[in-house]
Formats: structure tokens, C-alpha cells, sequence
């Protein structure tokens, strides 16, 4: 009686705004994950739309030592500015090569091929390669080859996606798109928006989730009733 009243719920959308290289996604995206793996019959359909960090970064990125010494003034203040980011990474389960990378990407591309994915279903799988590649293997995801792999290993075509990183196919729209949350409000990521009403901002734990989620379920499961 109640999986058939669960499988009769409407779906509610989840938005996030997210970046690639945003280590706060990263651990926000494991808690989230972890909190639908306990509930499989959440009602949430999920998109994923793009934020660049540094929307100004040159188009090949740049060396990750120049990158950290020009936003924080040096290695030091770098380590210090991560340092909860490591702490709440491996509470999360997470290990991340910090020392292992080498560029900061312009994620503009990045977000083209999370876009290009959506399109064909991969979204979901997008995301999590392009995150485990950037943070878990030190790659450069601003580098097309790169880019063009890790399509191919969640089921795209290689030799499509090359041809349309070789050019500017929907890089427009996706500047518009992070300048739309912007305008809307939206400075930090990750940031989640409920049926396109409530922001829920920031890597919040899995007990949230799980408690948002069942406050969902039961409103849906409690059909309002005319006196």
C-alpha cells in the first residue's frame, strides 16, 4: 500500500548550481548522494546548471601555483584557506589530490559537455567523472582530450564531442545561464533550489537531506482536504 501510494507521488525538481572545480560541489554532491541512496524513492529530478568561479580565467586555464599565489598571496594562506575544505573531504570519505594538480581549467567547457550530457540522459554520470577526474586524479578539465575521454567512458560519442568542443556550440548560452544566478542572487556554490522556490545553499550533510526530503514526502502523501 505505501509503495504504491510512493510511486503515485509527483516529482520535484532539484536544481544546483554547481562548478566542476568547486570542492564545496564535490562534497556537497557525496552528501546529497548519500542521503537519496537511503531514500531510492525520493521524489527529486535533478539538473545541474553552471557557475563558473573564475569566469574571468584565460580560456587554457593557468598554472595552479599562480592561480592559488594571486587569489589567496601565496601557499601558505592557500593551505590555510583549504584546510576545512581537507577536513570535511575525508570526513566525507573523500580524497583529494590537492598536491597532485598542476592547472586551474576555465570550466567553460567543462560545463558544455555537463550540458551536452544532460541532453543524452548522462548528466548525473557527468558530473560525477568530471569531479572524480578534477579532485581524485589531478586532471586538467579544461584540457579537450581530457574533456573527450572522460565523455566516452559515461557512454558518448568521442569524435561528436570532440568536433563540438573544437568550436563555440552553446558557450553563449551557458555564460548566460551562470549570469542568470547571478542576477537571481546566487555568489556561492553549490547552491540547490527546491521546486523552484527554496535555495538550500552550501555542502549541507546527508541528515539534512534525509529530513527535507521526508517533509517533501509527507506533504505529497498529505493531499489537502476540503472541509
Amino acid at each position: 500500500m505505501t509503495a504504491d501510494l510512493t510511486a503515485s507521488l509527483p516529482t520535484v525538481k532539484l536544481d544546483i548550481i554547481s562548478d566542476p572545480i568547486c570542492p564545496w560541489c564535490y562534497i556537497g554532491k557525496t552528501h546529497l548522494d548519500k542521503a537519496l541512496a537511503e531514500i531510492p524513492d525520493h521524489p527529486f529530478v535533478i539538473e545541474w546548471h553552471p557557475f563558473q568561479l573564475n569566469p574571468d580565467m584565460p580560456s587554457e586555464g593557468m598554472g595552479r601555483r599562480a592561480y592559488l599565489e594571486g587569489k589567496f598571496g601565496g601557499k601558505e594562506a592557500a593551505v590555510r584557506a583549504y584546510a576545512p575544505v581537507v577536513e570535511h573531504a575525508e570526513k566525507a570519505g573523500l580524497n583529494i589530490d590537492f598536491e597532485g594538480m598542476q592547472r586551474t581549467p576555465n570550466t567553460i567547457d567543462a560545463h558544455r559537455l555537463i550540458h551536452w550530457a544532460g541532453i543524452e540522459g548522462k548528466q548525473g554520470a557527468m558530473v560525477d567523472a568530471l569531479f572524480d577526474a578534477y579532485f581524485a586524479q589531478a586532471r586538467d578539465i579544461g584540457d579537450h582530450e581530457v574533456l573527450v575521454e572522460i565523455a566516452e567512458k559515461v557512454g558518448m560519442e568521442a569524435d561528436v564531442v570532440r568536433q563540438l568542443l573544437s568550436g563555440a556550440n552553446d558557450a553563449d548560452d551557458i555564460r548566460n545561464r551562470d549570469a542568470h544566478s547571478r542576477k537571481m542572487g546566487v555568489s556561492s556554490v553549490p547552491t540547490f533550489i527546491i521546486a523552484n522556490q527554496h535555495a538550500v545553499p552550501g555542502a549541507q550533510q546527508p541528515e539534512m537531506w534525509k529530513q527535507i526530503i521526508a517533509d517533501i514526502m509527507q506533504q505529497l502523501q498529505s493531499p489537502e482536504e476540503d472541509a
